[in-house]
């Protein structure tokens, strides 16, 4: 938790935090995720708004969004919805440019990621004045929960027991330029893709960035920081995170990390499916072979 003094100092230097939220069929959490929100930011004294980019989302989402401006206030609470579902990455783009903080969270609204940590990734930017902090699972007192112990294990050893053989075979192969069976080969490396923590060692083994979870989306950005990135990343979809710290390291923006809870959705969808995951592991690829 923030103490009285940093909350004092925020108040005096006039920083302000925008929070994105992009959200698709998120009726049952957009609720008590706003309210975390309000409820952490209004305890720390950090001056703050709420983006919620809906992507027209048939289960009313926005209709949730407009009751929720309602109670909190328009100055709280904006709605920058688009007509159809567009990714991920286009989603932060188009809140980005409605935000007038000079600091930009991203973050799931699905409640994976809980505010209760948006003083520490506060705190955390202050102590080094980082360009960017982003939230770790796989260091410190980080996690994952959710999953049971036989759910765990199973996806683990099925991940490594095939990753280095196909990794190597996609990757000589793009070389080569035989693209058709690049393409098996990506879809046979998305099955060992089954969760976050393989497609971050993935990431690691081909790309070594130097932070430890590439495929998480809670993390703090400078605006202007992120608004460079932005420009230069091509990726869409999940890989848009990963490429985002690829592109920070390359720039010498500087990286902080703050370990954090991950919780599995309780309500809805994982918006997570085959094809996103195929598309992952070709942008994974993609970014081996020209960074």
């Amino acid at each position: 938790m923030a103490s009285r003094k940093t909350s004092h100092q925020n108040r005096v230097n006039g920083d302000k935090y925008s929070v994105l939220l992009p959200t698709y069929n998120e009726r049952e959490n957009l609720p008590l995720i706003v309210w975390l929100l309000v409820k952490y930011f209004g305890e720390s004294g950090f001056n703050y708004e709420i983006i919620v980019i809906d992507d027209g989302s048939p289960d009313g989402t926005l209709d949730v969004a407009e009751q929720l401006q309602k109670i909190y206030g328009e100055d709280k609470i904006l709605l920058r919805p688009r007509a159809k579902k567009l990714g991920l990455g286009t989603a932060y783009i188009h809140g980005m440019k409605h935000a007038t903080g000079n600091f930009i969270f991203i973050m799931d609204a699905d409640l994976s990621h809980h505010p209760k940590f948006i003083p520490e990734f506060i705190e955390k930017q202050k102590e080094g004045d980082y360009d960017l902090v982003s939230g770790t699972r796989y260091q410190g007192n980080g996690g994952v929960y959710g999953w049971d112990l036989r759910r765990k294990l199973i996806r683990s050893a099925s991940f490594h027991c095939r990753q280095c053989l196909l990794t190597y075979l996609a990757v000589t192969l793009i070389s080569a330029g035989e693209r058709q069976m690049f393409d098996l080969i990506c879809f046979l490396l998305s099955l060992c893709l089954i969760h976050s923590r393989g497609a971050n060692f993935l990431t690691q083994v081909l790309l070594r960035p130097g932070a430890s979870d590439l495929t998480g989306s809670f993390r703090l950005y400078k605006k202007k920081v992120l608004e460079s990135l932005v420009e230069r990343c091509v990726s869409k979809g999940y890989v848009f995170q990963m490429e985002m710290i690829i592109r920070a390291r390359q720039l010498n923006y500087t990286v902080g990390e703050v370990p954090i809870s991950f919780v599995d959705r309780v309500y809805g969808e994982s918006k997570l499916g085959g094809n996103e995951i195929v598309s992952f592991v070709k942008g994974l690829l993609t970014l081996f072979a020209t960074t």
